[in-house]
């Protein structure tokens, strides 16, 4: 694993001043539980990750909508392709491209972590 993305910390209160749309599955870094850093001025969810950067050993691998390899791929990563994990399962890694996306889960035998 590398070291964190370079994202700043907000500052003072996070506020939302009413509703917003909710993303389509597989394009920003925000789930119901947790979100992107990133994201942090823009959706309000209960955790915010500073994603940990690491690199694609082993490519290339698809990120997939949902913990199913069977699940509808988003995107594909090749080997060398950096990516931002925000929750390491034991077989599993959500994580984005970026803040913005696209984000999904892939496979954990991708990296060496």
């Amino acid at each position: 694993m590398s070291d964190s993305a370079q994202y700043p910390i907000p500052q003072g209160q996070l506020a939302l001043g009413g509703p917003v749309a909710r993303p389509e599955p597989g394009t920003l870094a925000i789930r119901g539980d947790v979100a992107h850093i990133a994201l942090a001025t823009r959706y309000l969810v209960p955790h915010y990750v500073v994603p940990q950067v690491i690199e694609v050993a082993r490519g290339p691998v698809p990120i997939l909508l949902a913990m199913d390899a069977a699940s509808e791929p988003v995107a594909m990563l090749g080997q060398g392709d950096s990516f931002e994990a925000l929750d390491i399962t034991s077989n599993w890694v959500w994580g984005a491209c970026g803040p913005d996306g696209p984000s999904g889960y892939v496979a954990r035998t991708a990296f060496d972590i």
